[in-house]
């Protein structure tokens, strides 16, 4: 196995479901590219949403500038030029968020670690779950969107069901700069199946080779996705897989 990649995490998965040669530069290459604006705001987001939720008399201003904190330091370093523009999103991101999620009470636990393995697997699979109410069995997943998705996203899908057991509910809160919905995933059971089926999917790519280069002859990065379409990374396209 390489070993770059000693660990398997629904965000890793679904990744290689995504785009094989990202995974490839990512996790078997070990060039972690720079996360942008929209995840910052992500990080933000749910870090000023955890203090309102664990502190009901917390106000949203002392919770968005939680968010602030949070978002500044996560991408201080950024060379993003939509930073500004992402950061104005907040407030009305945590207010929204919290006036959805305030009403499940206060979480018993925020940014858990979910850690199984499972028969089959060499490597076991990790995550951590946003928010829990364990005497509700449920889990909450919060995920800024620019736009609201009409249904849970097969990606996200799979996410909450691992962190899911057979006693307890998932829910994906999508909140935009404009809107926050909650959705209930159903079929978590068919769900994970397909997580873990992704993994048995990269434990099979990984075992045809201990070169890491090998992988770059056996994908190919598509060059139309907005994945591969920053100049940083048509270089590493062409670098890596000469096209």
């Amino acid at each position: 196995m390489i070993q770059t990649y000693p660990r398997h995490s629904p965000s890793s998965l679904n990744m290689f479901a995504m785009s094989p040669a990202l995974f490839v530069l990512e996790r078997v290459l070990n060039l972690k590219q720079v996360v942008g604006a929209p995840a910052h705001r992500g990080t933000g987001v749910e870090a000023g949403v955890a203090v309102g939720l664990k502190d009901p008399k917390a106000s949203d201003e002392e919770c968005i500038d939680a968010a602030y904190i949070a978002y500044d330091t996560a991408s201080a370093l950024s060379p993003d030029s939509r930073k500004e523009a992402y950061r104005e999103s907040i407030p009305g991101m945590v207010r929204q968020a919290l006036e959805e999620l305030r009403p499940y009470g206060i979480p018993t636990a925020t940014q858990g670690l979910i850690e199984q393995t499972i028969d089959g697997l060499s490597l076991p699979i990790v995550g951590y779950f946003d928010f829990m109410w364990e005497k509700d069995g449920l889990i909450i997943d919060l995920k800024t969107s620019g736009t609201m998705p009409s249904a849970i996203k097969a990606a996200h899908a799979r996410q909450v069901a691992f962190y899911t057991t057979d006693n307890q509910v998932g829910l994906l809160t999508y909140v935009t700069p404009k809107k926050c919905c909650t959705y209930q995933l159903e079929r978590a059971r068919e769900h994970k199946q397909a997580l873990i089926r992704l993994a048995r999917n990269v434990e099979q790519f990984l075992s045809l080779s201990d070169d890491p280069l090998y992988f770059t002859r056996i994908t190919a990065p598509d060059l139309d996705s907005y994945l591969w379409s920053a100049p940083h990374m048509r270089e590493l396209a062409y670098q890596y897989w000469k096209i």
